[in-house]
């Protein structure tokens, strides 16, 4: 990891899991598999039943019907999570027992006095495998542990931030990434990017905590470059059908962060909010769902794969995401491509895996590819789960109006304008976890 020449001071973490704050460890909610291959024993995709409409999240895949809390949180949770895996993100690896955390640049004057930076990388597994360049921006002059905003950047950590001493990210960075030159970063895309608003968010007394998705899988159609490689199982030379994709590797980096996060005396470990937008915002929703330490998540303009419904008509399709981005989900999801109707769930079900914890969906008019209109519907079917565990859901009987949020527990808003993140964004999102994440 190259970092610039200024000396700064560095503190190294040694962070050991599971983690004793009574919650689950990251990874330790995934359901054991129970077939030789590692993952579990599911039917074939031609074995699997037409539904044309949107599965029952609370029916088990025997047809059973949980009635209960126990029995959603014992049987079809594990049952749900697994599903996705299988055929659609690919499985987890086990998080790892030890990462390192290495503290970088900690300036306390920060923003004119009003926070805390530090660059921290997070390094585990093999020797050699990816490391995490982690941005984190926490404010001063708070008397209690504060929330904190945690995921992932498209462009580094130097794009949010006009800093010249913010390190620049080191691997491929995308074309439309600004001051790029040949998918490097350069000095000059310092500043040119603030998607994450962060001193509007330091403002409202949350932490802010990212890091370039790049840092665990550059998004290119191979598995050469990230932490892939690093991860196989013994004997394998390739990833298999049921092996993960570059979506659910973000969601394990995300992880990774807040293994780092929940050690730290400053931030309420109870308070936890990942955000993301468009494909970060897919991976967003998919950490959420698998890890329970996350407390509120905010998938952004998410769309196919993420918040909208597989069986849609409208926006991006299953077929269509897969022919542009194959190396997204796992090797079992295009067999769906023409047989959407075969998923044993939807992007609801994705949602309810987050319950009882709030979720907002939010979306832009001009945003068709995203599809509002059935992200909302994924709100309304996931519903039913929400209450079943004897909190609020959906509060809305209908889609709302632009500019109009709707912060029950399952939130939704849409703005006029296009697939972005802005400033008045961000402060939708801070006022729904300030409603939600107390």
């Amino acid at each position: 990891m190259s970092f610039p020449t200024r000396t700064a001071s560095r503190r190294i973490m040694l962070i050991s899991l599971c983690l004793p704050i009574g919650l689950a460890c990251a990874g330790s909610t995934s359901t054991a598999p129970n077939s030789a291959n590692g993952t579990a024993s599911f039917p074939a995709v031609e074995k699997l039943p037409s539904q044309s409409n949107l599965p029952d999240p609370l029916l088990m895949l025997d047809g059973s019907r949980v009635t209960t809390e126990k029995q959603w949180f014992e049987q079809r949770r594990p049952e749900l999570k697994s599903l996705f895996q299988h055929y659609m993100y690919g499985y987890l690896p086990p998080a790892p027992r030890n990462i390192r955390a290495t503290e970088h640049r900690v300036e306390p004057s920060y923003l004119g006095g009003k926070a805390t930076k530090r660059e921290v990388t997070i390094a585990f597994g093999p020797k050699g495998a990816p490391e995490i360049s982690l941005l984190l921006v926490i404010p001063n002059k708070q008397q209690q542990p504060v929330p904190v905003f945690v995921g992932l950047n498209f462009c580094g950590n130097h794009s949010l931030l006009d800093d010249p001493n913010i390190a620049l990210p080191i691997p491929w960075l995308y074309s439309f990434c600004p001051g790029g030159k040949n998918n490097r970063a350069t000095e000059a895309g310092r500043g040119r990017m603030d998607s994450w608003s962060v001193e509007q968010s330091i403002d409202r007394g949350y932490a802010v905590a990212t890091f370039y998705n790049g840092d665990i899988d550059p998004d290119q159609p191979d598995f050469s470059d990230g932490v892939h490689p690093h991860y196989l199982k013994k004997g394998q030379t390739s990833l298999g059908p049921h092996d993960w994709g570059t979506i659910a590797a973000w969601a394990w980096g995300i992880h990774r962060a807040v293994d780092y996060l929940v050690q730290l005396d400053e931030i309420d470990h109870q308070r936890i909010a990942v955000f993301g937008h468009s494909r970060n915002g897919k991976a967003a929703l998919f950490a959420a769902a698998m890890d329970e330490r996350i407390a509120l998540s905010i998938p952004h303009q998410a769309g196919c794969g993420g918040t909208s419904p597989s069986r849609g008509s409208v926006g991006e399709s299953v077929e269509e995401i897969n022919t542009a981005f194959p190396h997204w989900f796992n090797d079992t999801f295009p067999t769906f491509n023409k047989h959407v109707d075969r998923l044993p769930f939807d992007q609801h079900s994705l949602v309810a895996l987050v319950a009882p914890r709030p979720v907002l969906l939010s979306n832009a008019e001009q945003d068709t590819w995203s599809d509002p209109a059935g992200q909302f519907e994924m709100l309304e079917a996931a519903d039913a789960v929400y209450r079943l565990l004897g909190v609020e859901g959906l509060s809305a009987e209908k889609m709302p109006g632009n500019n109009e949020l709707i912060d029950s527990r399952l939130g939704f808003y849409i703005r006029p304008g296009e697939h972005s993140t802005t400033k008045e964004d961000w402060q939708t999102f801070l006022d729904f976890a300030d409603r939600n994440m107390k």
